[in-house]
């Protein structure tokens, strides 16, 4: 039995945004600013590109192949079924720790001390919320997305017009500042050394009030602290493409929209545009209030901004906004990886009684309680916001996969320009080439054992 198709264009693009302005445009700008320093919109621009690349190629091949599973399917139907098991095995497994990964920042941000029981209640809700059909899924994140959308408008709103407070500026955990108001012990990271500054020193590298001024120092901060290298800026944009790849949730949910062949790639290029703008204006604002070095530093990037723009009461709604970051995540990532789960199942390459499609709801419920019940076992087991570098690695090699795929498409196919997924291809490959070697090896190490188990299942007879 297929899905229902009852999602438009406005909820598939509310689904897309939920998974991209997720938790990690609250956290995900302070390290990519530690790697890329000044250039840290430069390396955005770059996950940009390989963002648009990933998805003009996802949404001809969804728009051409509108079933759940995204690239799973698209690699199976175009490179053979290995391929597209590796993709939808890589999917599976890495998205199912963000799963948990999400579930637990949700937890944290809501009661650190309850961070596990609030994990498990989060993702137990939102699964008996999918259980009652995409529409409703796709409604609560509507409200969420305009919720976290409208704190990052107060937040840009705020660093850009009101400008950095001296006196509230960040500097040190403990708030200990010297008489002038600056941190007492003020220093700046080097790449290479630690740099101790004066009161003075400090105050020269804090932007200016005008917001004019405050962009033109920007380069100049840098400049005196330490100068990135082009590893560098490809490590911020790898970084930071991670928040931007929500929207293959689009794809994997191709069988529920419709008119999927306009819809899908309409709703793909909306939710992407959004999105860039969305981080550009954030990255600008972080980068003028804080500064590339202070930013670098920040432990809670869009809380600072807040601070050192003299809105410290604005604090607990960013805080507040990153919970229901998560949750829309979480709620996105539940989606779709039961999508994916549902596909393999149809082809065997997960068992078949996860195939089933409830007649009423018109929902792949087994799929969506496996998935559920997986996200709550990892969670009473293990801790995984630190452990899941391979989710990054499986996200790569995902998105190279599907631009391969789109590069066996022909004129009357609808196919992209060569040159685009092409692109994609390569800089899929070397993004991935420069994630830490522990996030590699463990990405590779998933792979090897999702193929042993491919061999097994299909294996003929002796």
């Amino acid at each position: 039995m297929e899905l229902s198709r009852r999602l438009g264009t406005a909820d598939a693009v509310v689904v897309g945004l939920s998974a991209m302005i997720g938790a990690g445009v609250f956290a995900a700008f302070a390290p990519a600013a530690a790697a890329a320093g000044s250039w840290l919109l430069a390396a955005l621009a770059l996950a940009a590109v390989v963002a648009y690349c990933n998805a003009t190629s996802s949404a001809r091949l969804a728009a051409l192949y509108p079933e759940s599973g995204g690239t799973y399917v698209y690699g199976r139907r175009r490179l053979g079924p290995v391929w597209g098991y590796l993709a939808g095995w890589g999917f599976t497994v890495g998205k199912t720790a963000s799963c948990a990964a999400m579930a637990l920042t949700f937890g944290s941000y809501v009661a650190p001390g309850l961070a596990r029981p609030l994990a498990i209640a989060a993702v137990v809700a939102l699964t008996a919320l999918n259980l009652f059909g995409v529409q409703r899924s796709a409604m609560a994140a509507r409200v969420m997305v305009a919720f976290v959308l409208a704190v990052l408008v107060a937040v840009v709103a705020i660093g850009l017009l009101s400008g950095p407070d001296a006196s509230s500026a960040t500097g040190s955990e403990d708030g200990a500042r010297s008489a002038d108001g600056l941190p007492s012990n003020a220093r700046i990271v080097d790449k290479d050394q630690r740099i101790d500054l004066s009161s003075e020193e400090v105050a020269a590298l804090i932007p200016k009030n005008d917001v004019v001024a405050r962009f033109y120092a920007i380069a100049e901060q840098v400049a005196e602290a330490y100068h990135p290298t082009p590893w560098d800026v490809l490590q911020g944009a790898g970084l930071l493409f991670f928040a931007f790849a929500g929207y293959a949730r689009i794809a994997t949910l191709g069988e529920e929209v419709r008119d999927p062949a306009r819809t899908i790639p309409r709703a793909i290029t909306a939710a992407l545009a959004v999105t860039l703008v969305v981080y550009a204006l954030v990255a600008v604002t972080a980068l003028s209030v804080l500064g590339p070095m202070w930013l670098g530093a920040s432990g809670a990037p869009l809380a600072d901004v807040a601070t050192a723009s003299g809105a410290a009461w604005l604090r607990p709604v960013v805080s507040a906004g990153a919970a229901v970051a998560a949750l829309g995540a979480l709620l996105a990532l539940l989606l779709g990886v039961s999508r994916t789960v549902l596909a393999m199942a149809r082809r065997r390459d997960l068992p078949e009684l996860l195939a089933e499609v409830h007649s009423t709801t018109e929902v792949p419920r087994r799929a969506e309680l496996a998935v559920g019940v997986v996200v709550v076992g990892l969670l009473l087991v293990a801790d995984l916001r630190g452990a899941i570098g391979f989710s990054s690695f499986g996200v790569l090699v995902y998105y190279a996969i599907a631009n391969a795929c789109a590069l066996t498409l022909g004129p009357d196919e609808g196919a992209p320009p060569k040159a685009v997924p092409v692109l994609g291809l390569a800089l899929c490959l070397l993004l991935a080439a420069t994630l830490p070697l522990t996030s590699v090896l463990a990405g590779l190490a998933v792979f090897a054992v999702g193929l042993i188990i491919w061999k097994i299942r299909h294996r003929g007879p002796p």
